[in-house]
């Protein structure tokens, strides 16, 4: 499936491999095979990873001679509160659900407040990250799979697969189906406007083809995930 951040037509390789959508979905997708296991393991380093990527995200937006740099530094400043929340919270209150949104919110106010300033792709990035992480956990709530988080996530590593599997099967319910259909055609509607206003704006779209990228590869991620709870639940640990 294509990105719709990138447009219809087919780019160069050079030019895709240095465009925003491109480092957008990589930098939503990292966390997946990165994050998880290392936060598993040594979540101080991973929260000092974090800022790490701070520093790198500000120094090169700073010190960068083109626009294009300046984007691709404030993008990792994004991505570096993204991580850092999510260190924070699987790295000490994975058991505690209804205490993920607000942790993963801790920098919302900042991002609101960039927004029109040169940092806006940072903001754009952190946002749409926060979006679809409050459309999952909604889902999950309403669904009811979400009062089987502790149990899955406290699980030792026999007894996890057939837990995941358990509550992926919930899902199956009409009730919980048409809840996790109706969450994947809002983020949808949200990817087509964004993608509009990437269309409309031009030159100036930056921080609305981040977000685009990010609500995308974020819904696919969601599917892949379910899909691998359901069928091979002993990898689903990736994420």
């Amino acid at each position: 499936m294509q990105n719709p951040a990138l447009g219809t037509q087919r780019l160069p390789a050079s030019v895709v491999l240095t465009s925003l959508p491109f480092w957008a979905s990589v930098l939503v997708v990292m966390p997946v095979f990165v994050q998880a296991p290392w936060v598993r393991h040594q979540p101080f380093s991973s929260c000092l990873f974090g800022i790490v990527l701070a520093v790198a995200g500000i120094l090169i937006n700073l010190k960068a001679d083109h626009n294009r740099q300046r984007d691709l530094g404030a993008l990792l400043l994004g991505f570096s509160g993204s991580w850092m929340a999510g260190s924070l919270f699987w790295g000490w209150l994975p058991a505690h659900p209804v205490l993920h949104l607000p942790v993963e919110a801790f920098a919302l106010p900042l991002a609101v407040g960039g927004l029109n300033t040169r940092w806006r792709c940072a903001c754009a990035f952190y946002m749409a990250s926060l979006i679809g992480t409050a459309f999952t956990d909604l889902s999950m709530a309403i669904s009811g799979v979400m009062s089987l988080w502790p149990e899955v996530v406290t699980a030792t590593a026999d007894q996890a697969p057939a837990l995941l599997r358990s509550a992926a099967s919930q899902v199956l319910t009409p009730k919980s189906l048409l809840v996790v259909i109706l969450a994947a055609a809002l983020i949808t509607k949200l990817v087509s406007e964004c993608r509009s206003r990437v269309d409309r704006i031009g030159d100036h779209s930056s921080a609305w083809a981040v977000a685009t990228s990010v609500l995308f590869t974020t819904l696919v991620i969601d599917g892949v995930f379910f899909g691998i709870s359901l069928l091979a639940p002993g990898l689903s640990g990736l994420i």
